[in-house]
């Protein structure tokens, strides 16, 4: 899969619903094979899983050892809240009450990809995030410095 591009605003109604953004939705794979909706792992946010890569991830996490009783939380935890979703035929997208107050989501929220999965947050949370105070450049360095690659 390709990775998806873009950041997107949008507003939701008063039912949860927000209408995804048509250069957003040409991008996801297979939309009529759904998505997975989850709580992010380390954000306030939401993350939507197209299925080709929620599946992908299932085989990796149904490998691990669920009388290990770490493997067990970690499951546990990665899975709580996660729901199967649709982008329905008006290109609409529901988000689960539930999901809704663990992301701290308000009117106005940003789709923000991440490389084959897509976040979902509230705005101004989205906002505060890109601001804290943090070296990009160091991180940059940290985290992708010590990759080789074949262009050397």
């Amino acid at each position: 899969m390709n990775a998806i591009v873009g950041t997107y605003e949008c507003k939701i109604d008063a039912k949860g619903r927000a209408l995804v953004p048509v250069a957003l939705k040409k991008q996801l794979p297979a939309i009529a094979d759904g998505f997975v909706l989850k709580r992010s792992v380390f954000e306030s946010c939401l993350e939507l899983w197209p299925m080709q890569e929620w599946n992908k991830m299932m085989e990796k996490i149904n490998k691990l050892n669920r009388f290990n009783r770490k493997n067990d939380l970690f499951v546990r935890k990665f899975m709580a809240g996660v729901k199967n979703v649709e982008i329905d035929d008006a290109g609409r997208l529901l988000l689960s009450k539930d999901l809704i107050e663990f992301a701290k989501i308000n009117k106005e929220i940003v789709f923000s990809s991440k490389l084959n999965v897509v976040e979902i947050w509230d705005k101004d949370l989205y906002e505060q995030t890109l601001e804290e105070d943090i070296d990009f450049a160091d991180l940059a360095e940290e985290v992708m410095g010590n990759i080789e690659t074949d262009e050397q």
